[in-house]
């Protein structure tokens, strides 16, 4: 990959941060003014009510970066994915505002998918060698990708219940792809990364260390964020896509792909799984997602920020070392089945057991669980107050 290219992505990076810094304040104090707020109840984590408009600043962040890389390199192949984030977000935030239904919302994100895949020519429509399968039909790959975008974009929604987890995750999934398509020379999907990663850390400083700052990314943010994601496993797997390459070399795009993206999928599947069994909604809201249990072991929201995605590179990792030992691309997607499974599934199921029993190994979590609480170190009150700088 040329330089300019590289220095195209971190100049958009710089600037999608240095916006998203500038505005923030300015976004809190417009949701405050108007009522956008997401109030306490008896689901939900925080004491107070919390302004849910970080997904607008993100989104200027990244259409601000974006704008500047257009005078450098060729970003036409952005723009059906730009169209479909300006459209999540701008169904979220109605969401925040004034809750849609989950049939509308639905059918709004299938709606979206669609255009994003006739716009962009890009679906998961190749399977790069799993199972012996090389190009999917058109008639499989529409509906295969139809599901797989709608349930990112969900899983992403859902994963946000604490300070910093959504947001941390899609900077450390960013980060990942970013490998990916640096190696695969794919220059705009470099920069939607640099775009995304940029947008996103002043916002996660802010939602975790603020307190007068504290926004929260909202249904708006998250939606959008899943698009981005999405976006990030339609053009890894897509046939004659830029990582065609990189599958010839050994690399399992699918296994891949699927372990960044493990805790989220994987739990969200866990949790709609265990609604149904109890006869009731998917969607309906409740306290059973990784990040509730760990709340519930005394966790605060950082550590169990840093549990999840923890749990998430572990994963990333595994694949890894799989790839690196000569495994093919069956047994790098097994690795990663197996060890998402019993890193969600079965990490949740066992914790419940001994909470149930109240083992000391339920005790022991709950004694490093209090070790995660830093409200009152010196450092982390610095922290605060850089955080709430602009925001008397």
């Amino acid at each position: 990959m040329t330089s300019i290219f590289v220095l195209s992505a971190t100049l958009a990076s710089v600037i999608a941060l240095l916006v998203v810094t500038l505005i923030h304040p300015q976004v809190v104090k417009f949701a405050k003014k108007r009522n956008i707020v997401d109030n306490p109840d008896a689901r939900k984590l925080q004491r107070n009510p919390v302004p849910v408009m970080g997904g607008v600043a993100v989104f200027f962040g990244i259409i601000s970066g974006f704008a500047v890389a257009t005078f450098l390199i060729n970003v036409a192949a952005l723009l059906p994915i730009f169209v479909a984030l300006s459209v999540m977000l701008c169904v979220g935030v109605i969401d925040d505002m004034s809750e849609l239904s989950p049939r509308l919302r639905f059918v709004i994100e299938i709606a979206m998918s669609l255009m994003l895949v006739f716009w962009s020519g890009v679906s998961l429509n190749n399977f790069h060698g799993l199972w012996g399968i090389g190009a999917v039909p058109l008639w499989l790959s529409l509906p295969l990708t139809v599901v797989a975008v709608v349930g990112i974009i969900n899983a992403i929604n859902l994963v946000d219940g604490v300070d910093g987890l959504s947001s941390g995750y899609c900077i450390s999934a960013s980060v990942a792809f970013s490998i990916i398509f640096y190696h695969a020379e794919c220059a705009p999907m470099l920069l939607m990364c640099g775009l995304s990663i940029g947008a996103l850390l002043p916002f996660f400083f802010h939602n975790v260390f603020g307190c007068k700052s504290k926004m929260f990314i909202g249904d708006g943010g998250s939606l959008m964020m899943g698009v981005i994601m999405s976006s990030y496993v339609l053009y890894t797997i897509d046939s004659g896509g830029c990582c065609e390459q990189l599958a010839e070399r050994g690399i399992g795009l699918v296994p891949f792909t699927l372990a960044v993206m493990c805790v989220p999928v994987f739990d969200t599947v866990r949790v709609m799984v265990m609604r149904i069994l109890r006869h009731t909604s998917p969607f309906h809201p409740d306290k059973t997602h990784l990040h509730h249990l760990f709340i519930e072991l005394g966790f605060s929201h950082v550590g169990t920020t840093a549990c999840v995605l923890l749990m998430n590179v572990l994963v990333v990792l595994l694949w890894w070392v799989s790839y690196k030992l000569g495994a093919s691309v069956d047994i790098q997607f097994y690795v990663v089945m197996a060890s998402g499974l019993l890193l969600t599934a079965g990490f949740y199921k066992f914790m419940r057991m001994n909470i149930a029993r109240n083992t000391a190994l339920y005790q022991f979590a709950r004694r490093v669980g209090a070790k995660t609480h830093l409200e009152n170190n010196r450092s982390w009150s610095v922290l605060q107050k850089i955080a709430d700088y602009k925001h008397k």
